[in-house]
């Protein structure tokens, strides 16, 4: 409309959003903040997307599901939706046995949770994973396997990866372990919209995760939650626990250890995988576990921020002798 000082293009050339012009054909892409070259691929989830012309074009493969289970009952569903629910019981945490009469599952994996450290904050102590008649039981760094008298016969394999139990199962169904209060479950895209439990249905919506056994769709976690407990004689729960509010003494330190992933440490990861909710969930955890282990509920909170990292394509070297050491060799 009128003339306005600065730098533009000449004709026929675009802004390249770092202070040159290039043909259209060279115009760089945007992800996650960080600018890419024409041509360039990156990964998302499992698809490969490549920048042309300034607009991304990728791949459309339906991806595995994963659902993510932490520390001191901290959830992050197949879709996404991160929550906190803290029940001493047995959940459900995925079955396909939801509601409709004529379905058979074939799988359904539970989780049993105990109290870890003395504010009443829960901890997964124990998974156990229905396929067909098969009961597979993990507890205490090793698993067993019960044979039932009902149901199909399903396939599994198990492999020790690093620091974690895999269990692939042919239906589709994976767990991973890192034999103390992380589990992984994973679920090929067959699933979408048929699972239920704690992990949501797994429909690539997050507004709809908290739907209840009956089927009714609540807004609160404890609500949820508590519709999935597998006992009825266990107690509902009834309020969301603060443990650094209930352990004052403990929150300075449970900041100062926690703050390394809203550090340079992770600087990479921030504008792929929001920081915030993995250190409050963290400071929480470092809070809750005050009769042993608080280091090892430092270090799985820590582990599952690096985790999603990774998939983001985000590598971060956050292990050190002093924090969270791993002794390699025998891993290896």
């Amino acid at each position: 409309t009128e003339c306005v000082s600065g730098c533009v293009c000449p004709e026929g050339l675009f802004d390249d959003g770092r202070g040159g012009c290039v043909e259209q054909n060279d115009c760089p892409c945007v992800h996650n903040n960080e600018w890419y070259s024409s041509g360039d691929k990156i990964k998302v989830d499992c698809n490969t997307c490549t920048c042309q012309k300034g607009l991304w074009q990728c791949s459309d493969d339906v991806c595995y599901g994963t659902c993510m289970i932490y520390g001191s009952g901290h959830y992050n569903t197949f879709d996404g939706k991160f929550y906190d629910f803290d029940g001493s019981c047995e959940y459900v945490a995925a079955q396909d046995f939801c509601g409709d009469k004529n379905s058979s599952g074939s799988f359904s994996i539970i989780t049993e949770n105990v109290p870890c450290g003395t504010t009443g904050v829960t901890c997964s102590k124990a998974i156990k994973m229905f396929l067909g008649k098969t009961e597979l039981k993990l507890e205490n760094k090793e698993y067993k396997e019960i044979q039932r008298d009902v149901g199909d016969d399903v396939q599994y394999w198990n492999r020790t990866v690093g620091l974690y139990l895999v269990i692939e199962a042919s239906n589709g169904v994976m767990l991973i372990w890192d034999k103390k209060t992380t589990v992984f479950i994973k679920l090929s895209p067959d699933y979408k919209g048929k699972v239920c439990g704690l992990c949501g249905n797994f429909d690539d919506k997050a507004n709809n995760d908290f739907t209840t056994r009956s089927g009714l769709q609540d807004t609160n976690a404890l609500n949820f939650g508590n519709s999935w407990k597998q006992s009825p004689m266990c107690p509902d729960v009834t309020e969301e626990i603060k443990p650094c509010d209930l352990k004052p003494h403990r929150k300075s330190w449970a900041e100062k250890e926690c703050s390394i992933i809203q550090s340079e440490v992770f600087e990479i990861c921030h504008s792929k995988v929001n920081p915030l909710p993995f250190y409050e969930a963290c400071v929480h955890d470092a809070c809750s576990c005050d009769s042993g282990g608080d280091c090892e509920c430092f270090c799985s909170a820590v582990a599952a921020y690096a985790q999603e990292c990774i998939k983001a394509e985000a590598c971060v070297f956050w292990r050190t002798p002093d924090i969270c050491p791993i002794f390699c060799d025998y891993y290896n």
